[in-house]
């Protein structure tokens, strides 16, 4: 069940494009009835191991931007540093259903985010470096606190805070979300907040449906299987919200 999971996650990665954290928190959670804080760490855990073979692939292609990188972190590092230990201090019995609503919350807002910008033309890049630093912070807080939101939300700031092209927007954002999945999933490993035998058939799996999802990926026609992707993510998201909305009331 758990390689299954792992295997579609990566799968729908390789085809889409979607962040890996904002599916495998909800299906980690729901299919398997992890606590939360466990599956976001195991989720940060599972997205690292997945764009380390990836993020290569741009970087020996010259499609990576060094210096809005460094800004980026400059940001995103303390935010999902700051997010991972604010979910430690709430990973309670008691706190559990907030965690599982601002989860779910989350996740709708990113599959709506990702809607909107699926059908309306690319913002037109203008050169603000610097707020490239400020924005990134609260990324960063959100991928350290739900493990979701680096790709939809860094993809977007990209593309409205720097003129670069779209390979390098897709190259530099990969290898961000890839350094924030890293730091954050070594807090839950210091924390001990993860699922290590999960995570062990999760990985292997996940790496293999994202490189088929890769190759098949270009064959198959990548707006309308984000589409459902992304609506599905809102019906999932707004289920977990609901669960802890209900178990909190």
């Amino acid at each position: 069940m758990t390689a299954l999971i792992g295997l579609l996650i990566g799968l729908a990665v390789g085809l889409t494009g979607v962040g890996g954290g904002t599916l495998t928190v909800p299906a980690l959670i729901i299919a398997l009835g992890m606590p939360a804080a466990e599956a976001v760490g195991t989720a940060l855990l599972f997205v690292t191991a997945t764009k380390i073979f990836a993020t290569p692939v741009y970087w020996f292609r010259g499609q990576i931007n060094l210096p809005v990188l460094k800004r980026l972190l400059l940001g995103g590092l303390p935010g999902v540093l700051g997010g991972a230990y604010f979910l430690s201090k709430m990973n309670t019995e008691r706190l559990t259903p907030v965690i599982l609503a601002i989860v779910g919350l989350t996740i709708v807002s990113l599959a709506i985010v990702s809607l909107v910008k699926l059908f309306r033309k690319p913002p037109v890049g203008v050169h603000r470096p610097r707020w490239l630093t400020g924005l990134a912070l609260p990324i960063g807080v959100e991928v350290g606190f739900s493990s979701a939101g680096a790709g939809a939300l860094g993809s977007l700031l990209l593309q409205s805070c720097a003129k670069i092209e779209p390979a390098v927007v897709i190259g530099t954002d990969l290898l961000f979300g890839l350094i924030l999945s890293a730091a954050g999933g070594a807090f839950h490993l210091s924390t001990g907040t993860y699922n290590g035998e999960v995570l062990a058939y999760l990985a292997p799996a996940g790496i293999i449906g994202a490189l088929v999802g890769a190759s098949v990926g270009t064959k198959l026609p990548a707006k309308p299987l984000r589409a459902t992707l992304n609506v599905t993510l809102v019906i999932v998201g707004g289920n977990l919200c609901w669960k802890g909305l209900r178990l909190l009331f």
